[in-house]
């Protein structure tokens, strides 16, 4: 059974600390056997070649070589297998310290959204989602009620509109006509089509000979 001794205490540091140190030494123990098993091997060689050279002129030396030979052999098994054994130990150590500081991290984790989510339930959370659903209805019944509301400024009426352009549309083609001379009637204004009458601004010729012949009338009425 867990319980705060073994994550948190006075001694916690050096549980911690435990698996490290056990792990380097066990370490530093099968480098020294892994050196030991490579001489070991060495002095197997050299003894089986010791064995070759003197097999057919010294037996006698050949049989002593292969006997050093087995001895080493039997050294090197009982090496191999303790290498083996430390081997599996810090393999063992490494996993149980990986396990442990898994475990304290998902306690941490636990304890962080413990923190984070507070006072929190289900029903706040239904609440708060309820409350923006509710505030995003009403902001878009006011944006709704701001795009369609009344334009600024009074309605324009189109029958004044239409004058107007009558009117410019006359004045257009007044000035126009009076560089020709010519008199031209007034273009209907407003929607009932009416005339607006409108002095020549410059007499015709016609207008002209008209007027001298009066003058002579006059003047011979007068002699």
């Amino acid at each position: 059974m867990w319980g705060g001794s073994w994550f948190g205490g006075s001694g916690a540091q050096k549980r911690k600390d435990a698996p490290k140190k056990a792990i380097l030494d066990l370490r530093q123990q099968l480098d020294m056997l892994q050196k030991r098993e490579k001489h070991l091997e060495n002095q197997m060689a050299e003894q089986e070649k010791i064995a070759k050279m003197n097999v057919s002129t010294n037996k006698t030396a050949a049989r002593t070589a292969l006997k050093r030979k087995k001895a080493h052999e039997h050294s090197l098994e009982q090496t191999s297998a303790q290498i083996s054994m430390l081997e599996n130990q810090i393999y063992s150590i490494e996993s149980a310290n990986i396990n442990q500081e898994t475990l304290l991290a998902m306690k941490n984790a636990s304890k962080a959204m413990k923190d984070i989510h507070g006072n929190l339930t289900i029903d706040k959370v239904d609440d708060i989602m309820e409350g923006l659903g509710e505030q995003r209805a009403l902001a878009e019944e006011i944006g709704n009620a701001i795009a369609n509301g009344p334009q600024a400024g009074e309605p324009l009426d189109e029958g004044e509109l239409e004058e107007e352009i009558s009117r410019l549309e006359q004045e257009n083609l007044d000035e126009k006509m009076i560089g020709t001379g010519t008199t031209v009637p007034m273009l209907p204004s407003g929607p009932n089509g009416e005339l607006h009458s409108r002095l020549s601004a410059k007499p015709t010729l016609e207008e002209e000979d008209e007027e001298e012949e009066l003058r002579k009338l006059q003047a011979e009425m007068a002699m």
